[in-house]
């Protein structure tokens, strides 16, 4: 072979791989070409919004809390989740950790418990049963309800009130906190419209605690009682049945914003 045919076909080589790359060149340009040096962050946004799972309910109190004197064992937090489920589609965690019995001073311990705290600080709704432990007093609340007494218990339940929302708070500062308020269960027997008054000054100083603090909602339940009590009261005349759970689930619900 000639050193002209040679040289003819490395120049041939030569040109071709120099229009290759001069196709990649172009290729490439028009594929960058027009795009943002930064993708724009409203997709990364969308994307954090989308995947959320659901929202995560705690639960804390007394015998309200846990749903006693509900057939169905739900209570009104077990049904505000069926409805927050069905109306917003999502999961829902719910975490109950209400204690039979429990009074505001025992409430006041138990959220100071590291997992509790923890608990709290997750939710995005937290909701709140205590106070009539420390007022009826199993009973005794009937026959025992002197304006100096009630002045004192109520002294010291209102110190626990506010400490407790301050744990809330301090734990997660975001959660819409819903406190329900007390109804009376005694308000048919003699001393009822004594009590009624009772419970009503009760609520009405609750609600002003609560009020001090940002998100935090005062549910009232004693005119949901008031005029048809027995209606809605389980079988140890205290706690309510299913139907008065379901009133109670329906007021905190029609709070919510969808």
């Amino acid at each position: 072979m000639g050193k002209n045919t040679i040289r003819s076909i490395t120049a041939v080589g030569v040109l071709f791989c120099l229009l290759w790359l001069i196709g990649l060149g172009w290729a490439v340009g028009q594929y960058y070409a027009g795009k943002p040096d930064k993708l724009p962050e409203t997709n990364t946004v969308s994307k954090k919004v989308e995947n959320k799972k659901g929202l995560t309910i705690v639960a804390i109190g007394d015998s309200l809390t846990r749903g006693t004197g509900d057939e169905t064992g739900k209570g009104y937090v077990g049904d505000l989740t069926d409805e927050i489920k069905e109306k917003t589609k999502k999961p829902v965690q719910l975490t109950n950790l209400g204690i039979n019995g429990q009074r505001s001073d025992q409430l006041r311990k138990q959220v100071q418990e590291t997992e509790v705290a923890r608990q709290i600080q997750k939710a995005d709704i937290v909701l709140v049963t205590i106070g009539g432990n420390d007022l009826f007093r199993g009973g005794q609340g009937l026959t025992d309800y002197s304006t100096a007494n009630i002045a004192k218990i109520e002294k010291q339940y209102l110190d626990n009130l506010k400490f407790i929302f301050e744990q809330i708070r301090k734990n997660n500062q975001n959660a819409n906190v819903f406190f329900i308020g007390l109804y009376n269960p005694f308000i048919e027997l003699d001393q009822g419209k004594e009590m009624s008054r009772v419970v009503r000054h009760w609520n009405y100083d609750s609600a002003e605690v609560s009020a001090a603090f940002p998100k935090i909602v005062f549910v009232p339940t004693f005119d949901l009682f008031e005029l048809r009590v027995n209606d809605y009261l389980y079988s140890d005349k205290f706690h309510p049945n299913t139907k008065g759970y379901r009133l109670i689930a329906e007021r905190v619900a029609s709070l919510l914003t969808w």
